[in-house]
């Protein structure tokens, strides 16, 4: 689904960089967001069913500027702050950052640019695109997101994204852990490239976390509904009352390296564009690794000019347990900023494995999960 922004163009950028105007140079600066919100009955959470209100799911509620400054030669200053939050709380979202989503300044030439701060890494930049599953209902992320499907960020970045040549673009960022006498901790990097001809398109990319904290952080019950997690136990149970508590859910599980490899493709035959999508995510800790293997496919249908239907089925295999899962979503544009939806969700996993709908919900007190959804959203 497009985004459509209004620019607003005016000196502002200026002000706001604290620069003073050079004649010859062209500024411009644009205000835009995403507002979602609506009403989600799910059928099982910790052992019951709830009907709540919910925002942020077909897209993440947002607010922000971006800008430009021509300095001329071909060469242009760039930035962004991007806020996100909840809408029904006006809560800030991102562990209570301020620009959680973006935040980045940097140089622009005719093979790309060159940026630093917080910004979306190349998994995101390069296959987000064909979660399918995600387009037909927001909660239908790859489990626990441990592929980092969703669209993720890299804090304390530095980042080259190059422009379209010939259909093809590719980018690389590092991120620095800022940990004194450490290099490595907390540090991060991301490669990628992209490629798009004609009805075809494809997509992958690499991502590494060094020490995953903060809102990357692992809680594996919570995430994914598991009670081991590399070989560890994840939940206690009372033998008396059946009781589950999260041994997790305030202290992160320690992870020393989270790496993800991710392949996508579509093609548009017509009105129909098929999508699917490979990952296969290592993750280390107590001295082990695991390895978590999704293959995803399904198609979003442009029933008519207003009207569009996506649906997609997704298989997810981790430490001997496995998830089946299928969504789908219709939305009705009301214009080209807004439109109604309705949407649901099924995943059944194996025994012994409390299923989870996309790190969304509380685990449920069986191996099944599911959820219908009606909302409206809007963008400016």
């Amino acid at each position: 689904m497009k985004v459509f922004r209004t620019p607003i163009r005016s000196g502002v950028a200026l002000a706001l960089a604290g620069l003073p105007a050079v004649g010859h140079a062209q500024s411009s600066v644009t205000l835009y967001g995403i507002l979602d919100a609506g009403v989600t009955y799910v059928s099982n959470t910790g052992g019951s069913h709830t009907v709540r209100f919910d925002d942020g799911i077909s897209y993440g509620n947002r607010w922000g500027i971006r800008g430009t400054e021509d300095l001329g030669n071909g060469l242009s200053a760039v930035f962004a702050l991007e806020s996100g939050f909840k809408l029904g709380t006006g809560r800030l979202a991102f562990g209570g950052s301020e620009f959680g989503r973006q935040a980045y300044v940097g140089l622009s030439n005719r093979w790309g640019t060159v940026s630093f701060g917080n910004q979306l890494d190349m998994t995101d930049e390069m296959v987000f695109l064909y979660n399918v599953s995600a387009w037909a209902s927001g909660y239908a992320i790859h489990q626990g997101d441990f592929d980092r499907f969703n669209g993720d960020r890299l804090p304390n970045s530095v980042k080259f994204l190059s422009n379209e040549i010939d259909g093809f673009k590719f980018g690389a960022m590092w991120s620095f852990g800022n940990v004194a006498g450490n290099f490595h901790q907390g540090s991060a990097y991301s490669v990628g490239g992209h490629y798009a001809h004609g009805n075809f398109t494809v997509g992958t990319a690499y991502t590494q976390l060094n020490n995953p904290s903060g809102i990357y952080a692992f809680d594996p019950y919570a995430m994914i509904g598991a009670h081991t997690f590399l070989g560890q136990a994840t939940v206690s149970v009372d033998p008396a009352t059946g009781a589950v508590t999260d041994l997790y859910s305030s202290a992160a599980f320690p992870v020393d390296k989270q790496g993800t490899f991710g392949v996508g493709a579509s093609y548009a035959l017509g009105p129909v564009t098929l999508m699917g999508n490979y990952s296969y995510t290592t993750i280390k800790g107590f001295g082990q690794s695991s390895h978590m293997q999704v293959g995803e496919g399904g198609a979003s249908w442009s029933v008519t000019p207003a009207l569009v239907f996506d649906g997609g089925y997704q298989y997810t295999h981790f430490e001997g347990h496995h998830w089946n899962q299928v969504s789908a979503g219709l939305h009705y544009l009301l214009s080209k900023r807004t439109d109604v939806y309705i949407s649901g969700d099924y995943l059944k996993a194996s025994s012994g494995v409390d299923a989870v709908i996309g790190y969304s919900f509380a685990p449920s007190s069986t191996s099944t999960q599911a959820d219908v959804r009606v909302g409206m959203r809007h963008s400016f």
